[in-house]
């Protein structure tokens, strides 16, 4: 928890303009670049138990509205989700095979909010979303610098996510019809967020629990309720 009060100071200390430009979630901007998308965002904000503010804020950072977006370092589509994460996440949730596709696209960045979410909670969450599970852990465990885009990135999104609060169980879809068999597809709550490390869409181990959600990556250690069956640490991003 001390990791993530550190983020925050550490936005504080740069100066940035806590949610200046992207805390404008519900602004007329960002609602005219995800306007055209908006029943799948509904759609994705109820599968996986997500505030839609959180898809539309990401969208609009990440990509702009912009189906056909790629940056420099490979992140595809409205959520620019890494190829490797989309191959995770397409294995997981029985996506389609166009990593572009509006609804699949959006669908892979809100389970991989939730994922983010279950793991680090708030704001980890952001920084694991935005630089990647490992890069995240190394600046909480290892006190490892975060790049300054994830810093201004989580100072941006911080007013916009909030204090939203996420509950209910989530279905895991199957991507393998029998795999029902095999697996449970409900997950219980249990206690537990570099664009370069963002390629994989496996979390490292859950980390031990800490109270309240704090707003600086270098404290934060929150952990919320886990509804996603625990996965291996990512990669780069982008």
């Amino acid at each position: 928890m001390r990791r993530a009060g550190l983020l925050l100071a550490g936005v504080m200390a740069l100066g940035l303009p806590t949610g200046s430009v992207y805390a404008q979630a519900l602004s007329p901007a960002v609602q005219a670049a995800t306007a055209p998308y908006a029943a799948f965002i509904t759609e994705a904000a109820r599968r996986f138990g997500i505030p839609t503010a959180w898809i539309r804020a990401v969208m609009r950072v990440e990509s702009g509205g912009d189906r056909h977006a790629v940056s420099s370092k490979g992140a595809m589509g409205l959520m620019q989700i890494m190829p490797e994460t989309w191959a995770a996440l397409r294995a997981r949730y029985g996506f389609g095979r166009d990593p572009f596709d509006p609804h699949d696209n959006i669908f892979a960045g809100a389970a991989y909010l939730r994922e983010m979410h279950d793991r680090y909670g708030s704001p980890g969450f952001l920084a694991a979303y935005n630089a990647g599970p490992g890069r995240y852990e190394d600046y909480r465990d290892r006190r490892r610098p975060l790049p300054a885009e994830t810093v201004a990135y989580v100072a941006a999104l911080v007013p916009v996510v909030g204090g939203d609060e996420i509950d209910g169980p989530v279905l895991l879809a199957a991507a393998d019809p029998s795999s029902w068999t095999q697996a449970p597809l409900f997950i219980t709550r249990s206690a537990s967020a570099e664009p370069a490390d963002r390629a994989s869409a496996k979390p490292p181990p859950s980390d031990t629990p800490a109270a309240g959600a704090v707003h600086d990556l270098s404290a934060m250690a929150p952990q919320s309720a886990g509804l996603f069956v625990a996965v291996s640490t990512a990669g780069p991003k982008r």
